[in-house]
Order: C-alpha cells, then structure tokens, then sequence
C-alpha cells in the first residue's frame, strides 16, 4: 500500500482524516485518542516551564503533506503552518514527482561547528601551528565533557583555524572552528558546552584572550540534498503545454540565481515548506534560515538554494542542496506532546533522514511556486486560500462566512477592509431575509450563469421516496455557477469548500463525486469541451437543504446559458433528476424539483409526479439549526430501504400516519392554523425517530428549539446529521437558545403567495 496516498483526503472532515490516518497505521490508538479529542497540544504549565513571563498558548494549524516519495520510502509530513496553499502546493508536487519516481535524497553528518575567538595574540602563526599540532588533545577534552555523545558515535571529530583581520583594532584574530558530530540532537547546548570547556585549554596553547564562546548556524558540514526528474508531458496543465510550463520554470530558476531581489523570494519559498516541517518537528527554524540564507551568500553574492534544468531527454531536474542540522531527540521534543506525535507520523530514524525529508519539502515548495508563476500567475493560484484567511480576519461569523468569501473574491479586491465592507452589507440586508417565490436569474452578477435554490421538507421526508405527498419550502440560500472556457479540459473549483478537481476524461476512472457531473457533460455533449466550473454555494453541505440538487440544477443552468443550449426548466429539472440518482440512488425527487422552481410545493412522486404549488395566506417564520455533523442522504435512505424491506407492512403503515400528517399540514396551512402546524411536525419527528434516521445531536436541537416556545420541530432531509426546522413565533429567541449551546442557525420568513 502507498502509505502517503490519500485520494481526497482534503474533502474529509477533520475527525475523519484523523480516522484515516489511524487507519493507514500511521498513528497508534493512543496518539489516535490524543487527537481526536484534541489533547496533544501543548498544555500551559508546560510552556510556563519551557520560557519566561508566559500568558499563554497560541497554536498553529497542523497539516499532512501527503504523496512523499523518498528514496523509495513513503512519507506522510506534518507541517505547522498558518499560510494558506503550502500544504496543498506540496502535497500537489509530490503527487507529480512520485509518479517519475519520486525524490533522491542525500544527507551529510549531522556536524555542527562550534567557534572559538581568540584575540590579543603576541605570534598568529605560532598559536596557529600549535593549535593544529595538538588538535587531539583538544578534540579529546572537549570529548571528555560528553562521553555519552561520543559512545552513541558522535562527539568533536576535528577543528580548523583560521584568522582574520579585526577592523576595529589594529591586530588579527584568531578563530577555531570546532566540528562537532551531535547524532539525533540539534545540539546546541552541548557545543557551545565543548567550546567552554576547551576555552582555557586554548588560551595556555595560543598564549591569548578567548573572547567569544559560540555555536554557528551556518551548518554546512551538515549538507542535505535532493533531486527529482520530471518527463515534460507530466508538466502540461488545462491551459499550458508541458514543454512551455517546462522552460518557464527554468527560466525563472535563472533569474533567481542572476538577481539576490528576486533569490530571496524564490529562497523563501523553499523554506516556506522547511520552517513548517521544523516547527512540527520542534527543530529550530530560526536556526535553519540563519544557516540556509548564510549559504546562498556563500559565494560574495546572494543566491537560489535550487536549481532547475533541461537535461539531454528533454526532461526538467530539480537540485536543492543547502545546509540543515536538525535534531529528532532532546527538551522540544520531550516536553511538547505535539511535536512527539509528529515525529512519529513522519517516521524518521535519525536525524539526517529527517534533513533529507527537508530538502525533499523545500524542493517540492519551490517546484509549486515556480509551476504557478510560469502558468496562471502566484497569485491566482493563492488567491481563494489567501482570501479565507482575510475573511476570518474580518471577523466573519460562519453562518455569512461562505457568502463573504463568494463576494470577495467576485471584487478581486483581497484586502480586509473590502471583507468588513461586505459583511456589514450583507448583515444588513439578510437579518431575517424573507424567502418566497424566487426568480432563477441572478442580477446581482452577471458573471453569474446558473443558479439552484435550497429547502427544507417541512413534512415527508424519507416517506415521499414511496410515494407519498411531502411540504417543502425555498431557503434564502442558493447555489450559483460561472461557467468560463478553457484550453482543454473540464475543472470544477468550489473555492468556499477548498475544492479544486479536474474531471477524469476516463469515465471507468471516475470516483463517485465526479460522477454526476461527468454524467450531465455526457447528456449536453459538452464533455470534450474545456473549460472551468466554478461554484458558490450559500447552501451548507450535508446539512439536508437540497445541496447536491442545488448544485446540480445551477451547473445544469450555468452550462446551458454559457453554450446558448435553451434548455427549459422542465428539461433542467430532469436532468438534475438524474444526477440526484447518481448521487444517491433512489432520490424522490423532491430535491432538484425545489431546487429548479424555488417556491413552496406539496409534491409526490410517480409517473408524472404530483407538483403543485402551496398556498399560503399567512406569513410564517421557520429557524433552521444546523448540527456539527453532516447527514449522508445516500447512506439514511438506503438504511430505511433496507428497514421497508425486512418489515414492509409495518413502514408501509409509518408512511400512511406520515402521509396523514402531511396532509392535514396542508389543511392548517391553508387555514393559517400554525398550532395545529407545529402538532403535526411534533408529531412527524416521532414516526422519522421510529425510521432511525435522528440522532443525538439532532435530538437536543430539536429540544432547544421546543424549549425556547416552538410550535413544532423536526429533523429536516435525509436525517443523521445534518439540520432541524422549527416553526417559530419569535425567531430571535429561538435561534439564541440554539445558538447559545455552539450551534449555528439559519432564520427566514416564508412569505405568502
């Protein structure tokens, strides 16, 4: 098994990553447990021993660069790091490089030089010469100070001298440059002991003043190296030949070694990749970027830590070779329990493959920011990321989080000012925004070519699978779709849920996600087409709202307005059928039927169904209260087929007393009698409770709401997970007692007809 391939691993939940990795054996129970209840951080009286005047804790997103292929080794990476599209940029070139045989890594000793300055010398060369003739006696008592470094087979193992002229004063100085093998430690500490304690030694030898004491950064006894060769057809992007992405990166690999400006940004995305391996491994960061900036100078000229070329087959090589002492043993790894699991994620077993697993890192980072300079430009490339980022530093709340995110980057404008901006316009416009019959044309963007309305079933749902009636009302919330031509091709991006996929022109390769959407291209003939879908969804997922119709329905649109097809909204509403039963396998219809016509309906399936439209004199208010677990609609509706057909006659009667309540709801409706209304839907949760289809979760929400003056509440879709909907008469009150147990909520008036 590939150890480090995880196929769609950015699409799970966080609990289920964690899962994942447990499952893969990467982790042990323990450190399983640890994580899933979030236990592995670092705890406050530890720092408070760790450094001085502590106050707190502040944290930093740990992410795994996955597809790490390393001397024929697989590595999955923990990275520490808050920039947004490092982790996927990695993750991403080590998926190309894998599939061309991976990295080739190499490592030197894990040497750290020790510096001692002598001034104040009567004879340099003397000092000189006697320092090298008694170079044993010295190694042999700096060795004396850490015996248990030397038995593990490390321990000063040579020194040079050197001398230089001090500008300051009129004479020389004298420096010794003592190498000190550390093993698995960062060893600090234990060289700048050595060199304490040889100083007198050195003085009765030089007959001069030891002045400085000191350990250097600029590691480079302790070179690490990597490589990779890359074919140029596995270079080539939706809009970019490979041979043309190919020279681009060389091209811009050459600028970074002619001009020291553009090296150091070229520099610092190397180490963009190294520092968040450090500080997830508890190496000393600041001591790695000391070294490796010290070393891309080494030649009176700042320079690129890496080298990209054209070899004899056409193929593009990528070299990397830069100084890294790091340790995998000491305090930081001891004493913070976080960076003990990471090291045991990564695997590692010594020092000096962890360095080469670094220059590994740093390559891949730097081959991701070339390959999008040279394509479609850095900044496109981290422009969603970087705009959730800005988001959240607006002080978005979630539930307007995804309709901020839309909207900004529609602006281009990524700055948090323009985010606050937004969020103050739309706080005002969607405070308890009112929904009804909606048009399906956006005028609000005209980029915008496709939309798909969201909903909730207010009684009927699971039931209306066997054909009986169910009540469903439109949401404010939308999803909408841009449809843009490309080269080649078929991308499908939804920036506010990080995903990003091209289509499997191959349909037999097709992973299930894809499927419905590669089925709708088929059925326009559109699927030999490039180009790129990009959708926005206010619509959360999972939550039972319709949210894979909606998204159907909008592509279905976007698609048919962009190519000038003319479809009707009864030829969308098929199709998007079609695609639920991909999705899902035995869908109602109800979803993309709401999702095409956005206005109440009393629906019921059969051959045609029943779609009539709910009249409403009165108008009333539901809240939406969203659990913190998505519903598998998919997984609830096969576990009640399964249910129907072990006890037929006995689900055959809870769909009659469902169909009963669903009708009478009709009735009260009609009659504005929402009492009796908020009875029935009290009522349904009952019989969907005796369809195993709630949860905990749902239940106490469900409870929340009825306790805070509901008329009635219920689990809404597919059940699992997912949502309620509560008949209100004070949204307000109702929507705070949810929200004030962690909970987010969604309010809205349904509006007479």
């Amino acid at each position: 098994m590939d150890k480090s391939r995880f196929p769609n691993f950015y699409r799970l939940s966080i609990k289920d990553r964690v899962e994942a990795v447990y499952k893969r054996g990467l982790i042990s129970e323990e450190d399983y447990l640890a994580l899933k209840n979030q236990q592995q951080q670092l705890d406050l009286h530890s720092a408070d021993k760790m450094i001085e005047n502590v106050i707190g804790v502040m944290g930093l997103p740990i992410g795994l660069g996955l597809n790490f292929l390393i001397n024929g080794k697989d590595y999955v990476i923990p990275l520490a790091v808050e920039e947004p599209s490092i982790v996927a940029a990695l993750s991403s070139a080590a998926k190309i490089f894998r599939n061309h045989g991976g990295f080739k890594a190499e490592s030197g000793d894990p040497i750290l030089i020790g510096q001692i300055q002598v001034v104040n010398i009567n004879n340099l060369e003397k000092a000189r010469s006697e320092i090298l003739s008694k170079k044993e006696e010295i190694l042999n008592l700096a060795n004396s100070f850490h015996p248990r470094m030397v038995a593990r087979g490390g321990g000063a193992v040579d020194l040079d001298v050197k001398t230089y002229p001090m500008s300051s004063f009129e004479q020389d100085m004298l420096i010794i440059d003592l190498h000190v093998d550390t093993r698995d430690a960062m060893g600090a500490n234990l060289v700048n002991g050595m060199c304490e304690g040889i100083a007198s030694l050195i003085e009765s030898i030089t007959e001069g003043e030891v002045f400085l004491r000191i350990l250097s950064n600029l590691s480079d006894k302790a070179l690490a190296s990597a490589s990779v060769i890359i074919p140029k057809d596995a270079l080539e992007t939706a809009d970019y030949n490979g041979e043309r992405v190919r020279d681009g990166i060389v091209i811009a690999s050459d600028f970074a070694h002619a001009d020291p400006y553009r090296a150091s940004t070229h520099n610092k995305g190397i180490m963009n990749g190294i520092d968040a391996v450090a500080l997830a491994t508890g190496n000393d960061w600041r001591a790695i970027e000391a070294g490796a900036h010290a070393y891309a100078a080494r030649h009176g000229r700042y320079s690129a830590l890496s080298k990209w070329s054209i070899d004899n087959k056409g193929n593009l090589v990528g070299k990397i070779e830069m100084p890294i002492k790091v340790g995998t043993v000491g305090g930081p790894m001891e004493s913070n329990p976080a960076v003990a699991l990471n090291l045991r994620i990564l695997n590692v077993e010594s020092a000096m493959e962890l360095a080469r697993v670094m220059a590994a890192v740093g390559l891949a980072q730097n081959f991701s920011a070339l390959k999008a300079l040279v394509t479609e430009g850095i900044q496109k490339g981290h422009m969603t990321l970087h705009a959730r980022s800005v988001v959240k530093a607006a002080g978005t709340p979630i539930k307007l989080f995804d309709q901020v995110l839309e909207k900004l980057l529609i602006s281009g404008d990524i700055k948090v000012w323009k985010a606050r901006d937004i969020l103050e316009d739309l706080q005002r416009k969607t405070s308890r925004k009112p929904s009804g019959l909606i048009a399906h044309k956006s005028s609000s963007n005209e980029a915008i070519e496709g939309i798909g309305f969201g909903k909730v079933i207010l009684l009927g749902e699971h039931s209306v699978v066997y054909g009986r009636h169910a009540i469903a009302v439109p949401v404010p919330q939308t999803i909408r779709v841009k449809v843009e031509d490309c080269k080649e091709g078929v991308t499908l991006m939804i920036p506010s849920w990080g995903i990003e996929y091209q289509l499997d022109k191959d349909i037999e390769q097709r992973q299930s996600f894809e499927k419905p959407a590669g089925a709708i291209l088929e059925r326009l003939n559109l699927s030999n087409k490039g180009m790129r879908i990009e959708v926005f969804p206010d619509i959360p997922r999972g939550m039972g709202l319709g949210g894979s119709a909606a998204i159907a329905v909008a592509i279905i649109r976007g698609l048919s307005n962009h190519f000038n097809l003319g479809l009707s909204d009864e030829e969308v509403n098929g199709m998007a059928f079609e695609s639920e039963k991909i999705a899902h396998g035995n869908p109602s219809g109800i979803d993309n039927t709401m999702a095409t016509f956005g206005q109440p309906l009393i629906y019921r399936t059969g051959e045609p169904p029943l779609v009539e439209r709910l009249n409403i004199n009165e108008n009333f208010s539901l809240v939406v209260g969203f659990s913190r677990h998505e519903g598998v609609t998919a997984k609830t509706v096969r576990n009640v087929r399964e249910g129907w057909r072990k006890n037929t006659a006995m689900y055959e009667k809870i769909f009659d007393d469902i169909d009963d309540l669903v009708l009478k709801s009709v009735t009260a409706i009609q009659n504005n009698d929402f009492a009796l209304l908020g009875q029935m839907m009290n009522f349904c949760q009952g019989l969907l409770n005796a369809l195993q289809v709630s949860s905990p979760e749902l239940e106490r929400l469900i409870d929340l709401a009825r306790e805070a003056g509901a008329l009635g509440a219920k689990l809404t879709g597919g059940g699992g997970g997912g949502a309620i909907v509560a008949l209100v008469k004070n949204e307000s009150e109702v929507a705070e007692a949810i929200e004030s147990e962690g909970f987010e909520t969604l309010s809205f008036t349904v509006s007479k007809q």
